[in-house]
Protein backbone atom coordinates (compact mmCIF):
# COMPACT_ATOMS: atom_id res chain seq x y z
CA UNK A 1 0.00 0.00 0.00
CA UNK A 2 2.75 2.45 0.98
CA UNK A 3 4.78 1.56 -2.09
CA UNK A 4 1.77 2.10 -4.34
CA UNK A 5 1.03 5.45 -2.72
CA UNK A 6 4.66 6.52 -3.13
CA UNK A 7 4.60 5.49 -6.78
CA UNK A 8 1.40 7.41 -7.39
CA UNK A 9 2.83 10.48 -5.67
CA UNK A 10 6.01 10.25 -7.72
CA UNK A 11 4.03 9.89 -10.95
CA UNK A 12 1.91 12.92 -10.03
CA UNK A 13 4.90 15.07 -9.10
CA UNK A 14 6.92 14.23 -12.21
CA UNK A 15 4.01 14.62 -14.60
CA UNK A 16 5.55 15.38 -17.99
CA UNK A 17 2.74 17.66 -19.03
CA UNK A 18 3.47 19.91 -16.06
CA UNK A 19 7.26 20.07 -16.30
CA UNK A 20 8.01 19.80 -20.01
CA UNK A 21 6.82 21.29 -23.31
CA UNK A 22 4.33 19.23 -25.26
CA UNK A 23 6.93 17.79 -27.65
CA UNK A 24 9.36 16.66 -24.92
CA UNK A 25 9.26 13.67 -22.54
CA UNK A 26 11.46 12.51 -19.68
CA UNK A 27 12.59 9.66 -21.92
CA UNK A 28 14.03 12.21 -24.34
CA UNK A 29 16.14 13.69 -21.56
CA UNK A 30 17.20 10.27 -20.24
CA UNK A 31 18.86 9.23 -23.49
CA UNK A 32 22.16 10.29 -25.01
CA UNK A 33 21.88 13.24 -27.40
CA UNK A 34 24.97 12.14 -29.30
CA UNK A 35 26.26 8.87 -30.75
CA UNK A 36 26.76 5.97 -28.31
CA UNK A 37 29.95 6.40 -26.32
CA UNK A 38 30.16 10.13 -27.09
CA UNK A 39 30.02 10.99 -23.38
CA UNK A 40 27.09 13.36 -23.87
CA UNK A 41 24.18 13.34 -21.46
CA UNK A 42 21.37 15.61 -20.39
CA UNK A 43 21.02 16.98 -16.86
CA UNK A 44 19.07 14.63 -14.61
CA UNK A 45 16.93 15.37 -11.59
CA UNK A 46 18.94 13.07 -9.32
CA UNK A 47 22.02 15.24 -9.83
CA UNK A 48 20.62 18.02 -7.63
CA UNK A 49 20.62 15.72 -4.58
CA UNK A 50 24.39 16.05 -4.41
CA UNK A 51 23.89 19.72 -3.49
CA UNK A 52 22.85 18.82 0.06
CA UNK A 53 26.08 17.18 1.29
CA UNK A 54 28.00 19.78 -0.71
CA UNK A 55 26.12 22.57 1.13
CA UNK A 56 27.28 21.14 4.46
CA UNK A 57 30.81 20.97 3.08
CA UNK A 58 30.64 24.61 1.97
CA UNK A 59 29.44 25.65 5.42
CA UNK A 60 32.34 23.78 7.02
CA UNK A 61 34.81 25.41 4.61
CA UNK A 62 33.30 28.78 5.47
CA UNK A 63 33.88 28.25 9.20
CA UNK A 64 37.50 27.28 8.56
CA UNK A 65 38.00 30.17 6.13
CA UNK A 66 36.62 32.76 8.55
CA UNK A 67 38.72 31.47 11.43
CA UNK A 68 42.08 30.80 9.76
CA UNK A 69 42.10 33.22 6.82
CA UNK A 70 39.58 36.06 7.26
CA UNK A 71 40.19 36.68 10.97
CA UNK A 72 44.00 36.97 10.67
CA UNK A 73 43.52 39.35 7.72
CA UNK A 74 41.13 41.48 9.77
CA UNK A 75 43.51 41.62 12.73
CA UNK A 76 46.37 42.58 10.42
CA UNK A 77 44.24 45.47 9.13
CA UNK A 78 43.70 46.65 12.70
CA UNK A 79 40.17 45.35 13.20
CA UNK A 80 39.84 44.21 16.79
CA UNK A 81 37.54 41.58 18.24
CA UNK A 82 36.03 44.02 20.71
CA UNK A 83 32.30 44.26 21.10
CA UNK A 84 30.22 47.25 22.20
CA UNK A 85 30.05 48.48 25.78
CA UNK A 86 28.20 45.93 27.91
CA UNK A 87 25.25 47.02 30.02
CA UNK A 88 25.57 47.03 33.79
CA UNK A 89 23.97 43.84 35.21
CA UNK A 90 20.49 44.59 36.52
CA UNK A 91 17.89 41.85 37.05
CA UNK A 92 14.84 44.16 36.84
CA UNK A 93 15.87 45.87 33.61
CA UNK A 94 17.01 42.57 32.12
CA UNK A 95 13.56 41.07 32.76
CA UNK A 96 11.89 44.05 31.09
CA UNK A 97 14.28 43.81 28.14
CA UNK A 98 13.81 40.08 27.54
CA UNK A 99 10.12 39.71 28.44
CA UNK A 100 8.39 43.02 27.71
CA UNK A 101 10.17 45.50 25.44
CA UNK A 102 13.62 46.39 24.20
CA UNK A 103 12.65 50.05 23.78
CA UNK A 104 10.45 51.19 26.68
CA UNK A 105 8.22 54.23 26.23
CA UNK A 106 8.21 57.30 28.45
CA UNK A 107 5.63 56.01 30.91
CA UNK A 108 7.51 52.76 31.51
CA UNK A 109 10.80 54.65 31.83
CA UNK A 110 9.32 56.84 34.56
CA UNK A 111 8.06 53.78 36.42
CA UNK A 112 11.45 52.09 36.22
CA UNK A 113 13.11 55.31 37.35
CA UNK A 114 11.03 55.38 40.52
CA UNK A 115 11.48 51.64 41.11
CA UNK A 116 15.27 51.72 40.76
CA UNK A 117 15.88 55.29 41.88
CA UNK A 118 17.76 55.84 38.63
CA UNK A 119 17.70 58.86 36.35
CA UNK A 120 15.58 58.33 33.21
CA UNK A 121 18.56 59.06 30.96
CA UNK A 122 20.60 56.44 32.78
CA UNK A 123 17.88 53.87 32.10
CA UNK A 124 17.72 54.89 28.43
CA UNK A 125 21.49 54.49 28.23
CA UNK A 126 21.24 51.04 29.80
CA UNK A 127 18.70 49.88 27.20
CA UNK A 128 20.81 51.31 24.39
CA UNK A 129 23.88 49.47 25.65
CA UNK A 130 21.85 46.29 26.12
CA UNK A 131 20.52 46.44 22.56
CA UNK A 132 24.00 46.99 21.17
CA UNK A 133 25.41 44.23 23.33
CA UNK A 134 23.91 41.53 21.12
CA UNK A 135 25.22 43.07 17.91
CA UNK A 136 27.98 41.36 15.98
CA UNK A 137 31.42 42.91 16.16
CA UNK A 138 33.07 44.55 13.19
CA UNK A 139 35.47 41.59 13.08
CA UNK A 140 32.54 39.18 12.72
CA UNK A 141 31.04 41.23 9.92
CA UNK A 142 34.41 41.50 8.17
CA UNK A 143 34.89 37.73 8.24
CA UNK A 144 31.40 37.10 6.82
CA UNK A 145 31.91 39.63 4.02
CA UNK A 146 35.37 38.30 3.17
CA UNK A 147 33.96 34.79 2.77
CA UNK A 148 31.19 36.01 0.48
CA UNK A 149 33.57 38.20 -1.50
CA UNK A 150 35.92 35.27 -2.06
CA UNK A 151 33.13 32.93 -3.15
CA UNK A 152 31.33 35.43 -5.42
CA UNK A 153 34.53 36.54 -7.13
CA UNK A 154 35.75 32.96 -7.68
CA UNK A 155 32.42 31.64 -8.93
CA UNK A 156 31.97 34.63 -11.25
CA UNK A 157 35.24 34.01 -13.09
CA UNK A 158 34.61 30.25 -13.07
CA UNK A 159 31.10 30.61 -14.49
CA UNK A 160 31.74 33.31 -17.07
CA UNK A 161 33.72 30.80 -19.12
CA UNK A 162 30.50 28.95 -19.92
CA UNK A 163 28.90 31.90 -21.69
CA UNK A 164 30.93 31.08 -24.80
CA UNK A 165 31.65 27.36 -24.50
CA UNK A 166 29.51 24.26 -25.17
CA UNK A 167 27.73 22.66 -22.25
CA UNK A 168 30.24 20.43 -20.51
CA UNK A 169 30.55 18.38 -17.37
CA UNK A 170 32.18 21.37 -15.69
CA UNK A 171 28.95 23.28 -16.06
CA UNK A 172 27.37 20.59 -13.89
CA UNK A 173 29.86 21.40 -11.12
CA UNK A 174 29.19 25.11 -11.55
CA UNK A 175 25.44 24.66 -11.28
CA UNK A 176 25.56 22.28 -8.32
CA UNK A 177 28.12 24.46 -6.52
CA UNK A 178 25.87 27.50 -6.85
CA UNK A 179 22.87 25.47 -5.65
CA UNK A 180 24.82 24.15 -2.66
CA UNK A 181 26.00 27.66 -1.79
CA UNK A 182 22.43 28.95 -1.66
CA UNK A 183 21.33 26.01 0.46
CA UNK A 184 24.16 26.87 2.86
CA UNK A 185 22.97 30.51 2.90
CA UNK A 186 19.43 29.34 3.60
CA UNK A 187 20.61 27.42 6.66
CA UNK A 188 23.15 29.96 7.90
CA UNK A 189 20.74 32.89 7.51
CA UNK A 190 19.31 32.01 10.90
CA UNK A 191 22.72 32.25 12.58
CA UNK A 192 24.34 35.00 10.49
CA UNK A 193 24.14 38.72 11.20
CA UNK A 194 20.45 39.66 11.39
CA UNK A 195 19.39 42.43 9.06
CA UNK A 196 16.22 44.36 8.40
CA UNK A 197 15.57 42.62 5.08
CA UNK A 198 15.67 39.12 6.58
CA UNK A 199 12.25 38.22 5.13
CA UNK A 200 13.13 39.60 1.69
CA UNK A 201 16.35 37.59 1.63
CA UNK A 202 14.49 34.48 2.78
CA UNK A 203 12.06 34.82 -0.14
CA UNK A 204 15.00 35.52 -2.44
CA UNK A 205 16.84 32.37 -1.38
CA UNK A 206 13.70 30.25 -1.82
CA UNK A 207 13.10 31.63 -5.32
CA UNK A 208 16.75 31.18 -6.24
CA UNK A 209 16.94 27.58 -5.02
CA UNK A 210 13.70 26.76 -6.82
CA UNK A 211 14.87 28.28 -10.08
CA UNK A 212 18.30 26.65 -9.99
CA UNK A 213 16.78 23.25 -9.21
CA UNK A 214 13.94 23.28 -11.71
CA UNK A 215 15.95 24.88 -14.52
CA UNK A 216 18.55 22.14 -14.11
CA UNK A 217 16.01 19.32 -14.05
CA UNK A 218 14.27 20.75 -17.14
CA UNK A 219 17.56 21.19 -19.01
CA UNK A 220 17.19 24.98 -19.01
CA UNK A 221 20.84 25.40 -18.15
CA UNK A 222 22.06 27.79 -20.82
CA UNK A 223 20.02 30.75 -19.68
CA UNK A 224 20.65 29.73 -16.07
CA UNK A 225 24.38 30.12 -16.59
CA UNK A 226 23.84 33.47 -18.27
CA UNK A 227 21.76 34.84 -15.41
CA UNK A 228 24.08 33.42 -12.74
CA UNK A 229 27.03 35.30 -14.21
CA UNK A 230 24.90 38.39 -14.67
CA UNK A 231 24.16 38.52 -10.95
CA UNK A 232 27.58 37.39 -9.74
CA UNK A 233 29.04 40.40 -11.54
CA UNK A 234 27.86 42.84 -8.85
CA UNK A 235 27.82 40.80 -5.65
CA UNK A 236 31.57 40.63 -5.09
CA UNK A 237 31.77 44.43 -5.52
CA UNK A 238 29.31 44.93 -2.65
CA UNK A 239 31.30 42.63 -0.39
CA UNK A 240 34.51 44.45 -1.37
CA UNK A 241 32.89 47.75 -0.35
CA UNK A 242 31.91 46.25 3.01
CA UNK A 243 35.44 44.97 3.60
CA UNK A 244 36.89 48.40 2.86
CA UNK A 245 34.34 50.00 5.16
CA UNK A 246 35.11 47.70 8.09
CA UNK A 247 38.83 48.29 7.57
CA UNK A 248 38.15 52.08 7.55
CA UNK A 249 39.40 52.65 4.00
CA UNK A 250 36.58 55.07 3.29
CA UNK A 251 37.64 56.30 -0.15
CA UNK A 252 38.05 52.72 -1.35
CA UNK A 253 34.70 51.83 0.17
CA UNK A 254 33.00 54.73 -1.63
CA UNK A 255 34.60 53.76 -4.94
CA UNK A 256 33.57 50.11 -4.66
CA UNK A 257 30.06 51.05 -3.59
CA UNK A 258 29.53 53.44 -6.50
CA UNK A 259 30.89 50.83 -8.92
CA UNK A 260 28.61 48.23 -7.35
CA UNK A 261 25.60 50.53 -7.70
CA UNK A 262 26.27 51.14 -11.39
CA UNK A 263 26.85 47.45 -12.20
CA UNK A 264 23.84 46.38 -10.12
CA UNK A 265 21.41 48.78 -11.78
CA UNK A 266 22.70 48.06 -15.29
CA UNK A 267 22.44 44.29 -14.82
CA UNK A 268 19.32 44.04 -12.64
CA UNK A 269 17.20 46.84 -14.10
CA UNK A 270 18.63 46.79 -17.61
CA UNK A 271 19.99 43.52 -18.95
CA UNK A 272 17.90 41.22 -16.75
CA UNK A 273 14.40 42.53 -17.59
CA UNK A 274 15.01 43.67 -21.19
CA UNK A 275 17.02 40.66 -22.31
CA UNK A 276 16.40 37.73 -19.96
CA UNK A 277 12.76 38.33 -19.05
CA UNK A 278 11.95 39.44 -22.57
CA UNK A 279 13.29 36.12 -23.86
CA UNK A 280 11.68 33.90 -21.24
CA UNK A 281 8.31 35.65 -21.26
CA UNK A 282 7.74 36.63 -24.87
CA UNK A 283 10.17 34.94 -27.24
CA UNK A 284 9.78 31.52 -25.60
CA UNK A 285 5.97 31.95 -25.81
CA UNK A 286 6.27 32.28 -29.58
CA UNK A 287 8.76 29.43 -29.98
CA UNK A 288 7.47 26.68 -27.68
CA UNK A 289 4.34 28.15 -26.12
CA UNK A 290 3.46 28.20 -22.43
CA UNK A 291 3.10 25.06 -20.33
CA UNK A 292 2.39 24.74 -16.57
CA UNK A 293 5.97 24.88 -15.29
CA UNK A 294 6.63 27.75 -17.71
CA UNK A 295 4.28 29.87 -15.59
CA UNK A 296 6.02 28.75 -12.40
CA UNK A 297 9.51 29.61 -13.66
CA UNK A 298 8.55 32.97 -15.05
CA UNK A 299 6.60 33.78 -11.90
CA UNK A 300 9.75 33.19 -9.85
CA UNK A 301 11.82 35.25 -12.28
CA UNK A 302 9.38 38.13 -12.01
CA UNK A 303 9.48 37.80 -8.19
CA UNK A 304 13.24 38.24 -8.33
CA UNK A 305 12.80 41.30 -10.52
CA UNK A 306 10.53 42.83 -7.89
CA UNK A 307 13.29 42.25 -5.33
CA UNK A 308 15.75 43.88 -7.73
CA UNK A 309 13.58 46.99 -7.81
CA UNK A 310 13.38 47.12 -4.00
CA UNK A 311 17.15 46.75 -3.62
CA UNK A 312 17.81 49.30 -6.36
CA UNK A 313 15.67 51.79 -4.46
CA UNK A 314 17.75 51.17 -1.32
CA UNK A 315 20.99 51.60 -3.24
CA UNK A 316 19.84 54.83 -4.88
CA UNK A 317 18.56 56.16 -1.56
CA UNK A 318 21.89 55.39 0.14
CA UNK A 319 23.86 57.03 -2.67
CA UNK A 320 21.55 60.08 -2.71
CA UNK A 321 21.98 60.63 1.03
CA UNK A 322 25.74 60.35 0.62
CA UNK A 323 25.76 62.85 -2.25
CA UNK A 324 23.71 65.30 -0.20
CA UNK A 325 26.31 65.06 2.58
CA UNK A 326 29.19 65.43 0.11
CA UNK A 327 30.48 68.87 -0.82
CA UNK A 328 32.03 70.31 -3.93
CA UNK A 329 34.66 72.89 -3.28
CA UNK A 330 37.82 74.21 -4.90
CA UNK A 331 37.17 72.07 -7.94
CA UNK A 332 37.28 68.86 -5.90
CA UNK A 333 34.43 66.53 -5.03
CA UNK A 334 34.84 65.28 -1.50
CA UNK A 335 34.36 61.52 -1.29
CA UNK A 336 30.88 60.46 -0.38
CA UNK A 337 30.51 58.37 2.71
CA UNK A 338 28.33 55.36 2.32
CA UNK A 339 29.18 53.51 5.47
CA UNK A 340 25.64 53.04 6.68
CA UNK A 341 23.46 50.29 5.39
CA UNK A 342 19.75 50.94 4.89
CA UNK A 343 19.11 47.27 5.57
CA UNK A 344 22.01 46.40 7.81
CA UNK A 345 21.91 45.06 11.33
CA UNK A 346 18.65 44.78 13.20
CA UNK A 347 19.43 47.68 15.52
CA UNK A 348 21.28 50.55 13.85
CA UNK A 349 23.84 52.37 15.94
CA UNK A 350 26.54 54.98 15.61
CA UNK A 351 29.10 52.27 15.06
CA UNK A 352 30.17 51.03 11.65
CA UNK A 353 27.40 49.49 9.62
CA UNK A 354 27.30 47.62 6.37
CA UNK A 355 27.29 49.37 3.06
CA UNK A 356 23.95 48.75 1.40
CA UNK A 357 21.50 46.10 0.49
CA UNK A 358 23.03 42.72 1.22
CA UNK A 359 24.09 40.09 -1.19
CA UNK A 360 21.62 40.77 -3.82
CA UNK A 361 21.77 37.76 -5.77
CA UNK A 362 18.62 37.45 -7.71
CA UNK A 363 18.89 34.55 -9.94
CA UNK A 364 18.14 32.49 -12.48
CA UNK A 365 17.16 30.54 -14.99
CA UNK A 366 14.58 29.51 -17.26
CA UNK A 367 14.00 29.27 -20.88
CA UNK A 368 16.28 30.77 -23.42
CA UNK A 369 19.31 32.87 -24.01
CA UNK A 370 20.28 35.17 -26.79
CA UNK A 371 21.91 32.57 -28.98
CA UNK A 372 19.58 29.65 -29.54
CA UNK A 373 16.46 31.13 -27.90
CA UNK A 374 15.36 27.70 -26.69
CA UNK A 375 17.85 27.20 -23.89
CA UNK A 376 18.49 23.67 -24.75
CA UNK A 377 15.21 21.77 -24.54
CA UNK A 378 16.53 18.65 -26.24
CA UNK A 379 18.15 20.85 -28.88
CA UNK A 380 21.29 22.17 -27.26
CA UNK A 381 21.47 21.46 -23.54
CA UNK A 382 23.68 18.54 -22.82
CA UNK A 383 26.72 17.65 -20.78
CA UNK A 384 29.89 16.33 -22.34
CA UNK A 385 32.06 14.06 -20.33
CA UNK A 386 35.16 15.98 -21.38
CA UNK A 387 35.96 19.43 -22.62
Amino acid sequence: MAAAAAAALRAWFWNERFWLPHNVTWADLAGEPGPPGSGLQYPRAAHVLSAFPLALGIFAVRLLFERFIAKPCAIKLGIQDSGPHRAQPNAILEKVFTSITKSPDGKRLEGLSKQLDWDVRKIQRWFRHRRNQDKPTTLTKFCESMWRFTFYLSIFFYGIRFLWTPLTSRLYYYYILELAFYWSLMFSQFTDIKRKDFLIMFVHHLATIGLITFSYMNNMVRVGTLVLCLHDASDFLLEAAKLANYAKYQRLCDAFFMLFGVVFIVTRLGIYPFWILNTTLFESWELIGPYPSWWLFNGLLVTLQVLHVIWSYLIIRTASKALVRGKIGAGQFHPVHVSKDDRSDVESSSEEEDVTSNNTKGIFSTSSNGSNRLNGHVAGGQWTGEE
